[in-house]
């Protein structure tokens, strides 16, 4: 299979295998009016197999997002067909309207209009905890 290069754009790289759909999702990538092209399970001499993701627009991204799903990947930036910045993501300290809190007595599911935020519990082990009832996410 062949995918063009792109001349300007966003390559999102050395995603874990089976997770650029939920990147695709979660980064609202379908209101896109660019050409996306979603690779999954490429053969990667580095982690076996990977996801990639090319935006032929050079985009504002979720960093937070980014970080949360995928800490792991690259983000190449290319401009007039060349690589000109390579960005990793890093685990945020508060992650706000990303994911909701799955317990039920927590204030987030009474009141409706409260944000959903969590913060970084454990940064080894990427785990995250919701700000008003210590629940894990």
């Amino acid at each position: 299979m062949t995918i063009d290069s792109i001349k300007n754009g966003i390559v999102i790289d050395h995603i874990p295998a089976g997770k650029a759909m939920l990147l695709y999702q979660y980064l609202k990538l379908d209101g896109l009016e660019c050409s996306v092209a979603l690779l999954k399970n490429v053969p990667s001499k580095k982690m076996g197999r990977k996801d990639i993701i090319k935006l032929d627009e050079v985009i504002d991204l979720n960093w937070d997002v980014l970080g949360y799903l995928a800490p792991d990947c690259t983000v190449n930036i290319i401009r007039e067909g060349e690589e000109v910045e390579k960005r990793r993501p890093e685990l945020p300290e508060k992650l706000v309207g990303v994911i909701a809190c799955k317990n039920p007595r927590c204030i987030t599911t009474i009141e409706q209009e409260l944000p959903h935020i969590f913060k970084l519990a454990n940064r080894q082990k990427g785990t995250y905890r919701c700000l008003y009832c210590e629940s894990k996410a």
